[in-house]
């Protein structure tokens, strides 16, 4: 039964309270009181909750722990023993900014996350990765922890935000650099070493992305014990071991050896042992540089990914077979690299290169 309760408040107006009350046995179960503005709007939730808590089940649900869909994202981070990467991060920190974070997990529905979906201010692409982070809590909250979040509400709002054109796959980038900007970055970075001797030394970092076609997470990540020399006949090239490497299901711990071109050894062999890593700098003070001196002299949109994607497609300029490519690129899956595959064999783009010569006979 329910009752619903005037009372004036401070400012003068008058706020009416709907309390549902339930009872078996003479005792109360279940008790919950809403406030509202207007009488009608009072009677009108109270009934629609004695209806919803006479159905079969619905006292049980009750108890049910229901948090916020903020507090969900919490729990996924907290627990998770695996490495929640910088980018999914700061997915997740930014879509607790946004409403949807604020329901409850029960009242999620499909129409909630295409409206999400919608307010975001950011390409089809992005959206894309925002859904897909969010949607790996959607597929544990229930088994792990007894949320009623629902993954079908997740699966039906992916085929609407795809028909709609929301959300799409990321672009494969066809960007390469030019020897020209190349050049531009090198005579640039000189000059920074020669007026800050202790700065990243970003000409070997460069070089190194080219030709071993690491990422740069990955190049800071490489120690020296990860380093093993060429060894001939039974390892004509050296290797690394790549920790970590990036791959969609498994990150953590995925290890993985991938050759490295003379070239890239040659950049190894010319770097000091001054710490554990062989290039001991932060990714973002790379990253940081690589941009503003991008900016700096007028060399449109160009990414330090880009380096990895142009030291690939040179191996297969140069007539890698794709089992090659993948043993310098790690590439698991060789349909990854059915992209280069149009690629024709036109030789060695950086075929002496002076910057190569140059960056390996100069300790840093």
């Amino acid at each position: 039964m329910g009752t619903i309760l005037s009372r004036k408040r401070k400012d003068g107006s008058t706020g009416y309270h709907a309390q549902v009350t339930i009872k078996r046995s003479g005792k109360i179960v279940h008790r919950e009181t809403k406030t509202f503005d207007r009488r009608q709007a009072a009677s009108a939730w109270m009934e629609k909750r004695e209806t919803e808590l006479a159905k079969p089940g619905a006292l049980e649900r009750q108890s049910v722990p229901d948090p916020k869909l903020a507090a969900v994202i919490d729990r996924y981070i907290e627990e998770s023993i695996k490495e929640i990467g910088r980018t999914k991060a700061q997915v997740l920190a930014t879509i607790k900014t946004h409403d949807i974070a604020d329901f409850k997990c029960s009242e999620v529905t499909s129409e909630h996350l295409v409206s999400f979906a919608k307010e975001l201010p950011v390409q089809p692409q992005t959206v894309g990765n925002y859904f897909s982070h969010l949607s790996s809590i959607f597929t544990i909250a229930r088994p792990a922890w007894g949320y009623p979040l629902n993954p079908q509400a997740m699966d039906d709002a992916l085929v609407v935000t795809r028909n709609l054109g929301l959300t799409s796959k990321s672009k494969e980038r066809d960007r390469r650099p030019t020897l020209t900007e190349l050049d531009l970055l090198m005579h640039h970075f000189g000059k920074v070493k020669t007026h800050r001797p202790r700065s990243s030394p970003m000409q070997q970092i460069i070089v190194f992305a080219i030709f071993s076609t690491r990422r740069q997470e990955e190049i800071t990540r490489i120690a020296w014990t990860d380093f093993e020399a060429a060894t001939p006949p039974t390892h004509p090239d050296a290797r690394v071991l790549i920790r970590d490497m990036k791959h969609p299901g498994d990150k953590q711990g995925n290890d993985v050896f991938c050759d490295l071109p003379p070239e890239a050894t040659a950049v190894i062999e010319s770097m000091p042992r001054v710490a554990k890593e062989i290039f001991p700098y932060s990714v973002d003070a790379i990253g940081a540089a690589f941009t503003r001196a991008c900016k700096l002299l007028g060399i449109d949109d160009l990414h330090f990914h880009d380096l990895r994607h142009d030291g690939i497609s040179r191996l297969f300029e140069m007539g890698k077979t794709i089992p090659q490519a993948a043993s310098v690129s790690g590439h698991r899956s060789w349909s990854s690299l059915k992209r280069y595959s149009h690629l024709r064999q036109t030789g060695d783009k950086y075929a002496g290169w002076k910057w190569l010569q140059r960056v390996t006979s100069a300790k840093s």
